[in-house]
């Protein structure tokens, strides 16, 4: 099966989106390398902190259906650069976190995302109450089948 890549910075809750997508239950564990599980490839944060990481992304997005960029509401910076997601040899869609955390602010969240996205379709999630859950999880499952 195919797969989706997920990629976002440290703590923006890659981890726990996927256990919320593939209907587990308790904490996430922080990733330290590249983790496949089912049809999700769960990458650490510092992959996409880092410029030097930026060719293990790329080649890993060989792999896979397409990517998924991840921005936490509750951050006042987006940790990719601009036309990010042009990069990879398929498609990008995005995914919002934490949009119902106290100090989210979703619409800056998804300008921040929509700078490294571009024209990619955006969902806002919360793995907590599992606000648009379903919804990305049909588009994912869409793609890699």
């Amino acid at each position: 099966m195919r797969k989706i890549m997920i990629v976002g910075a440290v703590a923006a809750g890659k981890s726990t989106l996927i256990k919320a997508l593939l209907g587990e239950q308790g904490p996430a564990a922080k990733t330290q390398s590249l983790l496949y599980r089912d049809w999700t490839i769960d990458t650490p944060g510092e992959y996409s902190e880092n410029p030097l990481f930026y060719r293990s992304l790329m080649a890993t997005s060989h792999e896979a259906a397409a990517v998924l960029l991840v921005q936490d509401a509750t951050r006042e910076r987006q940790s990719l650069p601009p036309g990010f997601a042009g990069g990879f040899p398929v498609p990008a869609l995005g995914a919002v976190t934490k949009s119902d955390h106290p100090k989210a602010d979703a619409e800056r969240a998804v300008k921040l995302l929509r700078q490294s996205l571009g024209q990619g379709e955006i969902v806002l999630t919360s793995a907590r109450s599992l606000q648009g859950i379903d919804e990305l999880r049909e588009k994912l499952l869409a793609i890699v089948r």
